[in-house]
């Protein structure tokens, strides 16, 4: 990372592997709204969100702690890191729903990882998301491919934050779920596409009009 670029928040990879519109209208265009999905997910991360430590059995927990990567540009904060006695560091991210692997997800704790490493000098080679609904946790290999899509999405958030242009809408299932959706507005945007394709198969540059 360049050292007058603006290290990019460990929430925005998610956003981006989700949905890269997503991400730009969040970090670029500043834009958010709630819906029924954020506000799970809001009160899930009450849970951890005061920053403070104890100690469970010789494991130091940490909650809500500052992680950043110079290396990797990176910034934000772990929902809960356990310091266990053999010197393992474990990362844990907290989300609503039951237990099931999304890469969206598992990219956000890959990166806590990899910020961790940088900050401590020790290597972090699993992590875990916490399913809130199902009180299961579902153990993250840090894997190599893993730390390459975290470095490859910085790149690419980075990219679009310098271009200032937003990404285009996805227009699948993914927008049902997402509280952006009305400001997002992918059905519209997408007949937009299609009416834009239609003109110009209709009207190409190459067709010669008659006098």
């Amino acid at each position: 990372m360049e050292a007058t670029e603006d290290p990019v928040p460990l929430s925005a990879l998610q956003h981006w592997i989700y949905c890269p519109r997503q991400c730009g209208l969040i970090h670029l265009e500043q834009q958010f709204e709630d819906n029924v999905h954020t506000a799970r997910g809001q009160a899930v991360h009450h849970l951890v969100d005061t920053p403070g430590y104890e100690v469970k059995r010789g494991v130091r927990v940490e909650r809500a702690l500052p992680l950043w990567s110079d290396r990797f540009g990176l910034i934000g904060k772990a929902d809960l890191v356990e310091f266990h006695p053999d010197g393992r560091i474990y990362p844990v991210e907290f989300k609503h729903g039951r237990k099931r692997g999304r890469i969206h997800d598992d990219i956000q704790v890959a990166a806590q990882a990899m910020c961790l490493e940088d900050m401590l000098g020790r290597p972090v080679p699993h992590g875990a998301i916490y399913h809130a609904s199902s009180h299961r946790r579902r153990e993250v290999d840090i894997t190599e491919d893993l730390r390459a899509l975290v470095s490859a999405t910085a790149d690419a958030i980075r990219a679009m934050l310098a271009s200032g242009i937003l990404p285009p809408p996805v227009n699948d299932a993914r927008c049902r779920e997402c509280s952006l959706r009305e400001i997002c507005q992918p059905e519209m945007l997408a007949q937009q596409t299609q009416m834009d394709r239609l003109k110009q198969y209709l009207f190409s540059p190459d067709d010669e009009i008659s006098p």
